[in-house]
């Protein structure tokens, strides 16, 4: 932050029971990610000067998932309530600029609202509110007559017309952090819950003269924690359903919004249109036009322009070149690079393997360690034979050859260009360039024979 210095803390050390799970709760995944992965890329974008994160349940599960150079780590045991997490932090705190304190469980909360809580606590300190029809279960921001914050109170320890505001703390808040050692000192524990609140150093600013200013999101559901796999369940549909928002908005068309899902990156080019079910992971870009199927999945993957796919399709670290046209049930597998114009057909899958332009695998072939020239037909029932039991080895075909059905290519093996391949084939041996090699075993008749018959009991 360019004005001032901002150090975030998150808190990510509470033990998650209702989640019935021997995963932490904040690396429970939400879109394919952990939930508080989710919580470090936001303050990412803040670009902070210090980032803190309070651990305790799942202890080094937690630090092996998340840790990275930018982050600094404090142990909270036992876990005593917010205001001690925090505690656990301050001598890893410094005194200069603002405390953000976020939580590991919280992870939808956008950068720009963020900035703005931090920027209504320039000069003191900033709550992050929402109003809700049904405050149930929330402390509450507690107003004086002039509407000036006074202090905020678990639900637990309000009384019957406290419990009637609707206002209420998110847990976030941006902190002076020269006042923080002094307001954690006074905390105490008495109240129905036996714990350290942090909510209750907005009193003691309000005592000590320090402003206090609230700050509200765009949406409610920036701020919704996860406490089960209920609210996993139905914060992951909600970040789903923004994330389809945003393709709609971009100009992407979804046969169904509510029937998509992100876990990564997914950038796409006009006209692009999306079918249901379709799974996205990791980094995945979509050209101009591209059509995808209903049910496919696609991790890693860039499909060049005008490329068509068809319904379940499964594409794992892949490049697709322009106008493809692909599956249904097709597989590409880590390593696979389709030049443009390459049909590859149903029950089809490819590995590690390039094809050129306009070359083509329709049917039932098994495509691994291979180098494949322009257009290049395979035929139905093909494989390349590309490991020996220990070792990987790799088929070449050249432009323009022809491979017939149910034909075996045990590697390493060269087809050269223009050659043909009979059906049936099994080529141990390189084939010789615009020829016909054929490895068929001789066909016979045996008249007289007869079909064998069930015996009679």
């Amino acid at each position: 932050m360019a004005d001032m210095p901002v150090q975030v803390v998150i808190l990510a050390a509470g033990q998650g029971k209702r989640m019935y799970s021997n995963l932490p709760k904040v690396l429970q995944p939400l879109a394919g990610k952990p939930l508080a992965r989710h919580v470090i890329d936001t303050v990412r974008e803040l670009a902070v000067d210090k980032l803190l994160v309070v651990y305790g349940h799942g202890g080094e599960a937690v630090r092996s998932a998340l840790d990275s150079s930018d982050i600094l780590w404090a142990r909270q045991t036992p876990q005593l309530g917010t205001g001690h997490a925090v505690a656990q932090a301050l001598p890893l705190l410094d005194a200069a600029g603002q405390t953000l304190v976020l939580y590991g469980d919280v992870p939808l909360t956008k950068a720009s609202t963020l900035m703005r809580l931090l920027q209504a606590g320039k000069e003191g300190l900033s709550i992050l509110t929402v109003n809700l029809p049904d405050p149930g279960g929330y402390g509450r921001i507690v107003r004086d007559a002039a509407g000036k914050v006074q202090r905020i109170v678990e639900e637990k320890d309000a009384s019957p017309e406290e419990r009637q505001i609707r206002e209420i703390n998110t847990g976030i808040m941006s902190i002076p952090s020269r006042h923080l050692a002094d307001w954690l000192g006074k905390l105490s524990n008495k109240n129905a819950q036996g714990e350290y609140y942090l909510t209750d150093i907005v009193a003691l600013a309000v005592a000590d003269g320090i402003p206090v200013r609230t700050a509200q999101p765009d949406g409610e559901w920036e701020v919704l924690g996860v406490n089960s796999k209920v609210q996993l369940a139905e914060l992951e549909r909600v970040h789903q359903r923004n994330i389809a928002d945003t393709l709609l908005v971009g100009g992407v068309r979804l046969a169904d919004p509510a029937r998509i899902d992100v876990r990564g990156e997914l950038s796409c080019g006009s006209d692009v249109f999306i079918d249901v079910g379709c799974v996205f992971e990791g980094d995945v870009v979509l050209a101009d036009g591209v059509e995808i199927g209903p049910y496919c999945v696609l991790k890693n993957v860039k499909v060049g322009a005008g490329a068509r796919i068809a319904a379940f399709c499964h594409f794992e670290d892949a490049v697709i070149g322009p106008a493809g046209v692909l599956g249904p049930y097709a597989r590409l597998r880590p390593g696979t690079e389709l030049g443009a114009e390459v049909h590859v057909g149903n029950f089809v899958e490819i590995k590690n393997s390039k094809i050129a332009a306009q070359s083509k695998a329709n049917h039932l072939a098994y495509i691994g360690d291979a180098e494949i020239g322009q257009r290049v037909n395979i035929g139905a029932g093909t494989i390349t034979c590309n490991y020996d039991g220990a070792n990987k080895h790799r088929t070449v075909i050249e432009d323009d050859a022809f491979i017939g059905s149910d034909s075996q290519l045990v590697a390493p093996v060269t087809v050269g260009r223009g050659a043909t391949l009979g059906a049936g084939t099994t080529l141990t041996k390189n084939a010789p360039p615009n020829a016909l090699t054929v490895s068929r075993a001789k066909q016979v008749t045996l008249s007289g024979w007869e079909r064998p018959k069930k015996a009679k009991n």
